[in-house]
């Protein structure tokens, strides 16, 4: 007797989480179905110190890079990288993971123009959002027309 009501324990504690298994499938279900997907976007950045931004020196100047990158960090992008690029006639800003928003804030901070920006959609495989690559052309740009602040010892 002992017996059978020990396997009727076990089947009722069977049957129940039978039950809640089939619950949680069918809300599964029914939410898949009835709930359209969202495909999560980035919003054009209002806080700019969110784009994270690699700067290239592509021409024959040294200390270019360098430069640029003050420049962008004092109107408030996160400059996270730079170094040298191999040469190329005309400065562009390129869409690595960011959005071509991004990179048309940093092309604007620059002086260049909406065509400078290189798009081929977000590559998620990086971990930046623009980089900037400095061409021959870069006395036309916001941070050499001017000369540059003497260096303090």
């Amino acid at each position: 007797m002992a017996d059978s009501r020990l396997t009727d324990g076990l089947l009722n504690v069977a049957l129940v989480a039978g039950g809640v298994l089939v619950l949680v499938l069918l809300y599964g279900f029914a939410s898949r179905t009835f709930v359209p997907r969202t495909t999560p976007t980035r919003e054009v950045a209002e806080d700019l110190s969110r784009i994270k931004v690699e700067v290239r020196n592509g021409s024959v100047v040294d200390g270019l890079a360098s430069r640029t990158t003050a420049h962008l960090r004092r109107r408030g992008f996160d400059v996270v990288g730079l170094g040298n690029a191999d040469r190329q006639p005309t400065s562009t800003v390129v869409v690595r993971a960011g959005t071509p928003g991004d990179a048309r804030h940093v092309a604007q901070a620059l002086g260049l123009s909406p065509e400078a920006v290189v798009t081929g959609g977000p590559a998620n495989d990086y971990a930046l959002d623009v980089t900037v690559t400095l061409g021959a052309d870069y006395p036309a740009l916001a941070p050499f027309d001017r000369p540059a602040p003497p260096a303090s010892d």
